[in-house]
């Protein structure tokens, strides 16, 4: 999979109403979108009739990491249903964070069945790719709320929820910290500093910069429009001002034992010993487990320090989903793979194999997980993360403002010029 839901962007005209971390918004479709939800995509074909033996020729999109897992459930369910139909499923690899884009390309063309990221669901039931779930109440009763939250828009199921743990919190290496030191991030450069050490966070990305602003009463979300975006980071009133937060991102880049650095500076780290302690994913839970062993350890992220107070960091959450092309000429029978593919034994099977963590409420209580540390963090991580429902216009700006800020401020540029600057571009049409 994409490393990060961050990048999985929506800036469709068609899409709809988004729910957004500081607020939801109130859905404002028309008459004729209504519609065109409760009916389906007007002009497709009748759903076709199940008959015996007949040739049933699925194509299955899915991460490419993911190709042996998916054909191991694809041989048992052609087992499940065997007599039933003449089976053949074909695997094709397709990124999720690519899989909108790839899909609206030619939906006749796509795959019947495809793994995707959840803030990708509404541009693709705006566009009439997907159609609601039919035994929805059974699904919403077997997965956590949460990624039913991610897999419906306006209350309506469009999706299986597959994964529940694509988000963020803190790795870091036990000979150096205990679960108290942890806590908060001045007390983990102190210690890095003191063992000459570092610690990592990917400021470059503007998903990761969230964690500084989520907490502060500073907001960030989409308008009713679904496309443009609101934001007050540059706020000038409130306990917490932007101002505040700025000088805070200040405080830590100075810090000598900070640094910025993308995934692969951090596992480099990691590796050669120089870091040990880094803002990441579950999707480097293995490569931790292997290179640190029983020094592996794992926590939400920590307070920092703001505006002389500390400030619990934020983050955003998503989910992985898997769809049923809704022009797929066998669509019945993709429902049922859809619905086979995220039942709760292969979440099991797909996080023995993968590591990644369930949506299935059973398979998400089951010992294995529980004793996972990267998803044991992410779940206490859970009460300060929300849905990213941000429209496209969001990275760029806080990307540079954040990257500013890890350089220092090289140019000493007026900190409350750049916050009205980059929310100025965040809010850009």
């Amino acid at each position: 999979m994409s490393k990060r839901a961050g990048m999985f962007f929506v800036t469709i005209a068609l899409t709809t109403m988004l729910f957004g971390c500081a607020g939801a918004g109130k859905e404002d479709k028309s008459a004729d979108s209504d519609t065109a939800l409760q009916n389906g995509n007007p002009g497709m074909d009748e759903p076709e009739t199940l008959q015996e033996n007949q040739d049933v020729d699925l194509v299955v999109w899915g991460a490419e990491e993911d190709e042996a897992l998916l054909q191991q459930i694809a041989e048992r369910f052609q087992e499940e249903y065997k007599g039933q139909a003449d089976f053949n499923i074909t695997f094709a690899a397709q990124s999720e964070a690519g899989c909108k884009d790839a899909l609206m390309a030619d939906l006749e063309a796509g795959a019947d069945v495809f793994a995707f990221a959840d803030d990708q669901l509404n541009a693709l039931v705006a566009a009439g790719a997907l159609e609601p779930v039919e035994n929805a109440d059974q699904i919403k009763s077997e997965n956590l709320p949460g990624s039913i939250e991610a897999a419906s828009v306006a209350d309506v199921l469009y999706a299986y929820p597959l994964t529940a743990d694509n988000g963020y919190f803190l790795y870091y290496n036990k000979q150096y910290f205990n679960q108290e030191d942890v806590k908060t991030f001045d007390r983990i450069l102190q210690i890095a500093g003191e063992n000459e050490k570092r610690v990592t966070m990917d400021w470059s990305s503007a998903w990761y910069v969230y964690a500084f602003f989520g907490n502060t009463g500073l907001n960030v979300g989409l308008n009713d429009d679904g496309i443009t975006n609101y934001c007050t980071w540059n706020g000038t009133d409130g306990d917490i001002k932007g101002v505040d937060v700025a000088n805070a991102m200040l405080s830590i880049a100075g810090n000598p034992a900070f640094l910025s650095t993308e995934e692969a500076g951090f596992l480099a780290g990691i590796q050669d010993g120089s870091v040990i302690a880094g803002v990441s994913g579950v999707w480097n839970a293995v490569a931790m487990k292997e290179i640190l062993g029983a020094n592996y350890g794992a926590a939400k992220l920590p307070t920092y320090t703001c505006a002389n107070r500390q400030i619990q960091m934020a983050s955003f959450s998503g989910y992985k989903l898997i769809g049923v092309n809704a022009y797929s000429k066998q669509h019945t029978w993709a429902s049922r793979l859809a619905e086979w593919i995220s039942n709760e034994e292969n979440q099991k099977l797909r996080f023995e194999m993968r590591g990644q963590g369930p949506a299935n409420i059973n398979a998400a209580a089951s010992a294995s997980v529980q004793d996972s540390p990267a998803i044991t963090a992410l779940m206490e991580q859970a009460e300060f993360s929300c849905l990213q429902r941000i429209g496209g216009s969001f990275w760029d700006p806080v990307s540079a403002f954040a990257t500013n800020m890890a350089a220092g401020n090289p140019g000493g540029k007026d900190l409350q010029e750049q916050l009205d600057a980059m929310v100025e571009g965040v809010t850009a049409p």
